[in-house]
């Protein structure tokens, strides 16, 4: 079990009062008298409200004086107890309770006539169909936070780093809980068993739980066949001796997570494993050196292309190298060569800048090989430092480690 260290497991005040302050910072360039934010990610950044997002819309409103947030009436108690939100607004649930126009309620009593939006109305999932904002009042489009989210603070990646570590944990519990016979899902039931329980009893009172009926720590991976596909399911099937695994590993903490994800064989390595997996492993290899502050981001994937085509293995490629991560497992900016064309071709949300990488910039390195019959992907997560890189997983990449 690691040791207890003296990392940030829980964001501090001050990070939410800086967040706020940059949202009311944008919106007073604007003609917006309000900001609003229907993501569920949004809102938990800028406030520390975690909910689920679900057919019950939710919108955060920001004026220069006031939180105020619309909330189906279930979530009404946590609202409650958030220091952060002024005032909540409460319809009863969807589709009785007319949620957006208990939004154009809220705005009203905020004398709000016009608002910059991060969407014109709540997004469509579970089965939510409903107004336009826009029918109410005057939006204008805004995507601040989660430009925001790019560069994280030196908090953030403290948060991140601890995640890695546990999920570091999760991957070492993974490869001893693995062996000739084992059924992938119970392999994967205990080692995040083992790795939230070490975690829990670790940190204590300083866990922030941001999870349900699930542990903080997870470990898992595909197997045999499945390989193949970058997002292969884990198959119905026990593992037989020269099974290729492709394993990935983190953890939750405080809302921030790391990604680690190995590829592992299971008792023996074929020659065509080997091959491929070393190739593999120095593409991984180029692009890790390849990133740092001032770097072209773009150009980290075309490095590893060049390389895949020197080796002749362009056909067995299916995805870019990587994307940034925080709090979700994919964040812009990705890692990707035509990401300097994306920005150019979206010149109204995006300047020369941000097709570079920055300090904050946290990124999983995943370049990836699939033939017929096997995938080969590590993963690792590497922060941009103002000097550098930080590489925060670190369970060993080369094949004999790998070997289980």
């Amino acid at each position: 079990m690691p040791a207890p260290s003296n990392l940030s497991t829980e964001l501090p005040e001050a990070e939410y009062t800086q967040r706020i302050a940059a949202v009311r910072d944008r919106l007073a360039e604007t003609d917006a008298d309000a900001a609003a934010f229907f993501s569920a990610t949004s809102i938990g950044y800028l406030t520390g409200f975690h909910h689920i997002q679900t057919e019950r819309p939710t919108m955060l409103a920001v004026t220069d004086d006031e939180l105020s947030i619309t909330i189906p009436r279930l979530e009404l108690e946590r609202v409650e107890e958030n220091p952060r939100i002024d005032r909540g607004h409460t319809y009863f649930d969807y589709p009785q309770g007319r949620p957006i126009e208990t939004i154009v309620e809220m705005l009203d009593k905020l004398d709000v006539t016009s608002v910059a939006a991060d969407a014109d109305g709540a997004p469509g999932v579970m089965g939510y169909e409903g107004p336009a904002l826009s029918e109410f009042v005057d939006v204008e489009s805004q995507l601040w936070v989660d430009r925001m989210r790019w560069a994280k603070s030196d908090t953030e990646v403290d948060l991140i780093r601890e995640s890695a570590r546990w999920g570091n944990l999760a991957h070492r519990y993974l490869a001893e809980e693995t062996e000739v016979g084992a059924h992938s899902a119970t392999v994967s039931q205990r080692a995040s068993m083992r790795a939230s329980r070490a975690m829990l009893d670790t940190l204590g009172d300083r866990y922030v739980p941001l999870v349900r009926g699930s542990g903080p720590a997870h470990a898992g991976f595909i197997s045999g066949p499945q390989t193949r596909l970058p997002h292969g399911h884990t198959a119905n099937r026990r593992l037989e001796a020269g099974d290729v695994l492709i394993t990935g590993a983190g953890a939750n903490v405080d809302g921030y997570y790391s990604e680690l994800e190995r590829t592992m064989f299971v008792e023996e390595v074929s020659d065509e494993d080997a091959h491929y997996f070393e190739i593999m492993l120095e593409a991984q290899t180029i692009a890790i050196e390849a990133i740092g502050p001032g770097v072209e981001i773009a150009a980290v994937d075309e490095a590893v292309w060049e390389y895949f085509e020197e080796q002749g293995v362009t056909d067995l490629a299916q995805h870019h190298v990587g994307h940034n991560i925080g709090m979700a497992g994919h964040e812009p900016p990705y890692i990707d060569r035509g990401w300097s064309t994306h920005c150019d071709e979206r010149e109204s949300r995006h300047d020369e800048r941000d097709a570079i990488m920055e300090p904050g910039h946290v990124y999983t390195i995943e370049p990836g090989l699939y033939t017929d019959d096997a995938g080969y992907r590590h993963s690792d997560t590497v922060a941009v430092t103002e000097d550098g890189t930080e590489q925060l997983t670190y369970f060993p990449r080369d094949i004999e480690s790998n070997v289980v």
